[in-house]
């Protein structure tokens, strides 16, 4: 087997073992095993349907070796299975002769073997193996990691509710925040995001070559076979899809290829704050022994784990985006244009995984820097001209958004110029005294109590 070094993806070079948790479902092996899994759900469906009298229900030793084959594919099965299609070249009836191959020596599967892959198209077995790995890395890793992302948000934003934080509306200095609250937001933001994810039903077909039973009808003409196969695929776990062509449309799969793009977009966004904000001295980021910066500027600590994430996202949202338009869109009653597009549903996913992770590692290097935050805020008191001017109108003061304007735009105006200012305001005393002792620091709104809410 070729060293990582000569993989021609950094997927399953560079960043193996990152993007290794989804080896196990989107591996040409791990679409292999679901499809022998779907077929084998198929075979045992049918041996329990008391309709069908030429099979009998399965014993509990025969059931055992079937869960076996399953439980037990390996990588050498998947190799047999191979070996089976350079003969065929066809993927999926390599599977149906490799389980026929298998369960020969079982007397009791003797009169079933016709019944392996007994009246499906190979797009019945395709579309509930990739609805399958969809499904279940969206629970085992994609949610579990993105999860992950999230808490480290709400840790943020809880430690640093209260820290002040000059806000940068258009890049220039804006009302206040806290450093908390904006990372709330984004805690909040893909919170939604990972909502919006695991929403998405995943859906399955079973019903033949043009999605009609043509071949199971005609075989056993009173059998409710639409019945049936609904019940098949929901015991897989999936949702059925009463009306397809070959092909399940894949609507489903582009909803939920767009959702993860969709959090990966806010991810972007994440990664882009945080690199401007380290960039302004807001965060420090803690120090590795050993660890180099620059190859030629020794004092250089550069955010990688943000540009990093940020390049990932890039590469995944071109394949989600891809995938999302895509696979909706098949000739007629189908086109094989799908087939080779969906084994690109584990490179779109892995560079997902990779960005959350290299975001993730980021965020645990996160140190803030009071010091420089406060310097930021006292650097510019005229961020509180929105203040004084609504106080201003509050009490009638004629032209205040002008007065405020010829005093600060453009400036920049320090605590002694801004008191000037009010004390020669003409409101009550009270007013003036609060104004007064207002600070770009305490001019923070309601930012600390959105921050621990997050």
């Amino acid at each position: 087997m070729p060293s990582p070094l000569a993989a021609l993806s950094p997927l399953d070079g560079r960043y193996a073992r990152t993007a290794d948790p989804l080896r196990e479902h989107f591996s040409e092996q791990a679409l292999i095993r679901n499809r022998v899994r779907v077929e084998l759900a198929w075979l045992r469906g049918l041996a329990s349907h008391k309709d069908i009298s030429e099979l009998r229900p399965f014993s509990a030793r025969t059931q055992a070796e079937l869960e076996k084959l399953v439980k037990g594919f390996s990588e050498k099965d998947a190799e047999k299975i191979k070996g089976i299609e350079a003969k065929t070249n066809h993927d999926v009836k390599a599977i149906e002769y490799w389980i026929k191959a298998r369960l020969a020596k079982n007397a009791e599967v003797q009169r079933s073997l016709e019944f392996v892959h007994f009246a499906c198209t190979s797009e019945d077995i395709n579309n509930l193996a990739y609805a399958l790995m969809l499904a279940e890395s969206r629970e085992k890793v994609l949610l579990p990691r993105l999860e992950d992302l999230i808490q480290s948000l709400r840790n943020l934003a809880r430690k640093h509710a209260a820290l002040p934080m000059l806000s940068r509306t258009h890049g220039q200095p804006a009302s206040p925040t806290t450093l908390g609250k904006e990372m709330a937001n984004f805690a909040q933001r893909l919170a939604r995001a990972k909502a919006r994810i695991a929403g998405v039903e995943a859906l399955g077909k079973l019903n033949g070559a043009v999605g009609n039973y043509n071949a199971h009808t005609v075989a056993y003409p009173r059998l409710d076979w639409e019945r049936f196969c609904r019940g098949v695929v929901e015991g897989l776990g999936l949702r059925f899809n009463a009306h397809t062509t070959q092909i399940e449309p894949h609507d489903w799969v582009a909803e939920l290829l767009d959702a993860y793009a969709g959090a990966n977009t806010i991810v972007l966004d994440l990664d882009r704050d945080l690199w401007g904000y380290i960039a302004l001295g807001y965060f420090r980021q803690k120090l590795k022994a050993g660890e180099v910066g620059s190859s030629t500027m020794p004092h250089k600590v550069n955010p990688i784990d943000f540009e990093n994430s940020e390049g990932n996202i890039g590469v995944a949202n071109a394949l989600l985006r891809h995938l999302a338009d895509k696979l909706p869109v098949s000739r007629w009653q189908r086109d094989l244009s799908d087939s080779t597009a969906l084994r690109n549903l584990g490179p779109a996913l892995g560079h997902t995984l990779l960005a959350y992770a290299s975001c993730l590692r980021g965020l645990g290097k996160l140190e803030a820097d009071p010091s420089r935050l406060a310097a930021d805020l006292d650097a510019n008191w005229e961020v509180l001209t929105e203040a004084i001017q609504q106080v201003m109108r509050r009490y009638g003061v004629p032209q205040a958004y002008e007065k405020l304007k010829a005093l600060s735009r453009g400036k920049r105006l320090d605590r002694r110029q801004v008191a000037a200012f009010v004390k020669g305001l003409a409101i009550p005393a009270e007013a003036k005294k609060r104004l007064l002792a207002l600070t770009p620091a305490s001019y923070t709104g309601l930012a600390s109590v959105l921050a621990k809410r997050a």
